[in-house]
């Protein structure tokens, strides 16, 4: 059975990340199901400490794919065969998945993707996801609940101000936040789902998925392209 829930590719996700930094924050609109609306824009919210992007818990940018097998085994108590396989013919990468049960206490189960990069084999990026796919007991209300959450946390991690944005629509839902650290490394948090009118301007957005992304590097991703001239 097919669903609206959509994972991203390493490089779709690099440019949306750089457009989202050039075009800056934009105010949202009213958009979730039943819960009180979000702040829109770029965070105002200072932060003591610098928020410093590796990679997910003991699994961090630059480690090899048996390196990050054992972090996975190591973080959720799992053996070696509950991690699957999983190439990226296009990307040329690889991804290591593994589902894990209420991995946001609450938030229902979850899978965790880890992109070896093409040309490093080395890890690149690590996404989350939460989809009533993955979890049949998940509802638009708990992702949004769980983004919500998620957004919160981030807002007061420290990232640099400039490259923060919230609540922003775009093409399949509403990004919950954005932000890099002192070394570009990148956190995105996109809520996926679809958007129909509501009352006057307001549009409504029904939550299919949620996806938290950390990015080593957005602006030239370890993905394979094309050399130029070759068509």
């Amino acid at each position: 059975m097919s669903s609206p829930f959509q994972r991203l590719s390493v490089a779709t996700l690099a440019a949306a990340a750089i457009l989202v930094a050039v075009q800056g924050p934009a105010l949202s609109q009213k958009k979730e199901p039943p819960a009180p609306p979000a702040p829109a824009g770029a965070s105002n919210v200072m932060s003591a400490t610098q928020a410093n992007v590796e990679g997910f818990r003991s699994a961090r940018f630059g480690m090899s794919e048996a390196e990050v097998k054992a972090a996975i085994m190591k973080d959720f108590g799992v053996k070696a065969d509950a991690i699957r396989d999983q190439p990226n013919p296009g990307e040329r990468t690889k991804v290591l998945v593994v589902k894990v049960p209420d991995l946001l206490p609450g938030g229902g189960a979850a899978e965790a993707s880890y992109v070896i990069g093409y040309q490093s084999k080395k890890l690149i990026q690590v996404s989350i996801a939460w989809s009533n796919a993955i979890d049949d007991k998940m509802t638009p209300e708990q992702l949004f609940s769980n983004s919500s959450v998620l957004r919160s946390h981030f807002v007061g991690e420290g990232f640099k101000p400039d490259t923060v944005a919230t609540n922003m629509p775009i093409n399949g839902g509403i990004l919950m936040f954005r932000g890099s650290d002192a070394k570009d490394r990148t956190v995105m948090l996109v809520l996926q789902g679809t958007l129909a009118q509501g009352q006057g301007d307001q549009r409504v957005l029904t939550p299919t998925g949620l996806l938290l992304f950390y990015i080593a590097d957005a602006k030239a991703p370890d993905v394979y392209r094309l050399p130029p001239g070759s068509f």
